[in-house]
């Protein structure tokens, strides 16, 4: 009696199978143990082994042709399922086979020794492929390890803080050889400059099991500094009490120290801007001076003529005195409002925020004899910080207003302003007549420090912080380029 003669029972029967296989209950204990989802194990497995099985009881394929076994040994691997567990689930299902035999009543020893020489050969095979691909992994992981020991900022301590472990990245970057660090406590590599209460929130976090995430400036051996984004996760034993800690950290010192000079621009930028509007706020209180100046020498003057100065010149001098001071008080309040930062955006008219700088400018451009034109090709609606924009502006005309008094020396210094709209953005244009920007630098007017001013007095931050306030924090676009006339700076805000 051969099993050839029944295997077509078996065909027929797959599920019956497979479920004697699955309920098998060491097999059973495995996938439960390693979470593999018996609906794919069945699927994309199950019914692909016995078919294979069955072809190898008609020799229409080979034992160990069988490229479906390759697969499910790649998926059990994945899962770290051991060899001794491969053992019990190929076994499982050599004993649901003769399970089978036994239900069909077609058992006996000829069939039993079939199945068993089967599994026998078949499982040899197996065996010697499965251990080869814990060979391979092991040596891919054995690589893996390698690297991440040499790139990954990585540390282990226990529960207090005490170094157990570090990778050599973390060494190179600390400047501590492996045997300074283990041992010793994490506050070792402890900057005094990080506040203390990021590290009480970082022990708050991870000693109740979170993970803590965060930017930490960390010192080195020789004193100096290195920026790390660290991730740190608690490690738990089988009662799910914390054993120690592992942290993964990213370096940041580049980005950090980029950070830092930004904030050194900022604060110069600032003061610079602050010189401009002082000097300004001067040009804006001359007239106001001089008319108050002129009207208190009037009382005198008309007593010395008229030998008394009746009430109503009186009244009318303190009424025009009045107005004067006004004036100058309103454009201290208006000069105070300007610095205030703007907390939030705003909506507003392309040409108020023209109209906010030239109120601002008016008396410089009067007193330097500037013909200004302004272009209302197309208005329209902007939300931004209104503050910030108004000073790029005024940066900008100021900036045209310096080039036309260095280049033009008679009264013939022209500003244009335009604005339009264009591909959903709102333009403004500012154009001088000063001659232009030489072509071997107008690519540089924007960079930090670099300033065109022969007469010294830039600090080259006016254009770079004008271009970090558009592009950045209105999400525009500022540029410049020449025209026949002179230089044409082009401002683009996105419309609402």
């Amino acid at each position: 009696m051969s099993l050839s003669n029944y295997i077509n029972l078996f065909k027929e029967n797959k599920p019956t199978i497979i479920k004697y296989w699955l309920s098998n209950e060491k097999v059973s204990e495995i996938l439960d143990l390693h979470r593999l989802d018996k609906k794919k194990f069945i699927q994309e497995y199950a019914n692909a082994v016995i078919e294979y099985y069955i072809e190898v009881v008609n020799q229409t394929k080979k034992i160990g042709d069988c490229p479906i076994i390759d697969e499910l040994l790649k998926y059990l691997k994945i899962n770290n399922v051991t060899s001794d567990e491969l053992f019990i689930i190929c076994s499982g299902f050599k004993n649901a086979l003769i399970r089978y035999s036994y239900k069909l009543e077609i058992n006996s020893y000829e069939i039993d020794k079939e199945i068993n020489f089967i599994f026998e050969q078949n499982f040899s095979g197996v065996l010697n492929r499965y251990s080869k691909t814990i060979k391979d992994v092991e040596t891919a992981l054995s690589k893996s390890l390698d690297i991440a020991n040499k790139y990954i900022i990585m540390s282990r301590t226990d529960k207090r803080g005490i170094i157990t472990e570090v990778t050599e990245a973390f060494c190179e970057i600390s400047g501590y050889k492996k045997e300074e660090l283990i041992g010793q406590a994490h506050n070792i590599v402890r900057h005094p400059d990080t506040n203390p209460l990021v590290f009480k929130e970082l022990w708050n976090t991870i000693l109740s099991g979170k993970i803590w995430k965060g930017e930490i400036k960390n010192r080195k051996k020789n004193g100096s500094y290195y920026w790390v984004s660290a991730t740190i996760e608690p490690n738990f034993n089988i009662n799910g009490e914390i054993t120690g800690f592992v942290a993964i950290r990213q370096d940041i010192t580049s980005k950090k120290e980029v950070e830092e000079q930004q904030n050194i621009l900022v604060e110069q930028s600032k003061s610079a801007a602050m010189g401009e509007m002082i000097s300004m706020i001067a040009h804006q209180w001359r007239q106001p001076l001089q008319a108050v100046s002129i009207l208190i020498q009037k009382l005198p003057l008309m007593k010395m003529i008229e030998g008394e100065i009746s009430d109503e010149v009186l009244n009318q001098v303190v009424d025009d005195v009045a107005v004067q001071l006004e004036y100058m008080s309103k454009t201290i309040d208006d000069f105070r409002d300007f610095f205030k930062p703007d907390k939030e955006k705003e909506e507003i008219y392309i040409s108020k925020i023209i109209d906010k700088a030239l109120d601002f400018l008016a008396y410089m451009l009067k007193v330097d004899t500037i013909k200004l034109t302004k272009f209302d090709l197309e208005d329209s609606l902007v939300n931004i910080h209104i503050n910030e924009v108004v000073q790029v502006l005024i940066n900008i005309i100021k900036n045209a207003r310096d080039a036309m008094n260095e280049k033009i020396k008679d009264n013939n210094k022209i500003l244009n302003i335009k604005y339009y709209k264009e591909n959903n953005y709102a333009i403004i244009e500012i154009e001088d007549n000063a001659g232009g920007i030489p072509e071997n630098i107008i690519n540089r007017v924007f960079e930090p420090y670099f300033s065109t001013k022969t007469n010294k007095n830039g600090t080259g931050l006016g254009l770079y912080m004008s271009k970090t306030i558009i592009e950045q924090h209105s999400h525009g676009r500022l540029s410049v380029s020449n025209s026949n006339l002179g230089a044409v700076f082009k401002i683009e805000l996105p419309l609402n």
